[in-house]
């Protein structure tokens, strides 16, 4: 309770200088301790920590490496707004190399970097984004002279955490897609040990600095699943929390892009959606501070799948997903079911003629949209047996 009357309490002299240094109101800089601290699943009076640790302790130096990658998740942390880019690095963290966002260029970048990691050896944060080549003894990337797959190892031998950003760094992502020419692989693979993963393509800029904030708070990264991935962040299949999951279990779905239940906002499995396969908290929070619908599934599209390893860049966009919890029978009844007597039996027999043709259509759309997981693997059976048939 003493913690959070201090938290609460705005007249605190450690506010002035905190207002001035981040431009922002002293209530708004609560808040944002508080809704950081909520994201993150901490328990209560945690915010007041997460408020100490952002108005006191020392930024955390950041190198941050690029390497086979389309800078789209630096490009993501370009919208951060709260805080925004220049506060995000020149108040909460030190950005001491970055390739994109320096000055400074050549043997004066990477003159930075080396000063940086002696300054603070053992102390700063490694950013890495991008797949890392190792096909050839990893000659495809070089940076400064140096191959990718010898300036990773030399960076993270004396960094106090490592996080890989993005799909391509946390799996290999698209580069790593077959026939993958420069054996692009992921940081984890190269080092040789486990390392924190934000996956996506791009990620939330809000994950990267909640996952920061925790380290500069606790002095430790967040706890992460068998994959890496920090569990505030993707505990939880996309498809749990949709706007759409309503429309889901009632059995409404869009059938082609622009019909009429498109239109409606109905649920978009049947047009190759992958929440129900994959784990990330796009719903919950969006992305750019653009509205409420400010994630591809709001705006209409399909999720594919992006943060998931063999699902995103590797599963046809329009294949539907395998169900994770709960997969949706295969006939629903009508929104709204029509009142009157029993059917005769030439009523019915017609009902049956036409819930055939409907059948044999369903088919066809089945096969338009791409095969279920379950189709598919039955597919593989038959060619498996008559393959061996021939043999």
């Amino acid at each position: 309770m003493e913690r959070n009357e201090v938290f609460f309490d705005e007249n605190r002299k450690s506010l002035d200088k905190l207002e001035k240094r981040l431009d922002i109101s002293r209530r708004e800089f609560l808040q944002f301790c508080a809704t950081v601290a909520a994201t993150m699943g901490l328990p209560a009076g945690a915010e007041a920590a997460v408020a100490k640790a952002v108005e006191s302790a020392k930024r955390p130096s950041v190198i941050w490496l690029h390497f086979q990658e389309c800078t789209g998740c630096s490009e993501s942390l370009l919208r951060a707004e709260h805080p925004t880019l220049e506060k995000l690095i020149l108040d909460v963290i030190s950005l001491d190399y970055h390739e994109t966002l320096m000055a400074a260029a050549g043997h004066q970048a990477e003159a930075a970097r080396k000063s940086a990691m002696k300054a603070n050896k053992g102390k700063y944060v490694l950013v890495v984004e991008g797949a890392i080549p190792v096909k050839d003894n990893g000659i495809y990337c070089k940076i400064g002279g140096q191959k990718a797959i010898d300036l990773v190892k030399e960076c993270a031998a004396d960094a106090a955490a490592v996080i890989a950003i993005g799909s391509c760094a946390s799996w290999g992502g698209m580069p790593s897609t077959d026939p993958n020419p420069t054996g692009a692989s992921s940081v984890a693979e190269v080092l040789g040990k486990p390392v924190v993963t934000i996956p996506g393509c791009p990620p939330n800029p809000y994950n990267f600095l909640a996952t920061v904030v925790h380290f500069l708070t606790f002095g430790k990264l967040p706890e992460v699943d068998k994959l890496g991935r920090p569990k505030f962040a993707y505990g939880r299949l996309i498809h749990e929390n949709c706007e759409r999951r309503a429309h889901f279990d009632a059995g409404r779905f869009a059938m082609e892009f622009g019909d009429a239940g498109h239109r409606q906002g109905y649920c978009l499995y049947k047009l190759g959606c992958k929440g129900p396969e994959t784990y990330a908290n796009c719903p919950a929070i969006g992305f750019g501070d653009a509205g409420e619908n400010n994630w591809p599934v709001g705006c209409g599209a399909p999720c594919i799948g992006c943060s998931e390893k063999g699902v995103g860049f590797t599963k046809p966009i329009h294949q539907v997903a395998r169900m994770l919890n709960v997969a949706p029978p295969l006939q629903y009844p009508r929104i709204v079911e029509e009142q009157g007597k029993a059917a005769s039996f030439a009523s019915a027999a017609a009902v049956a003629a036409i819930a055939g043709a409907a059948a044999g259509a369903a088919v066809m759309l089945t096969r338009n949209l791409g095969l279920s997981h379950a189709a598919e693997e039955a597919e593989k059976a038959r060619r498996d047996a008559a393959d061996k048939a021939k043999v």
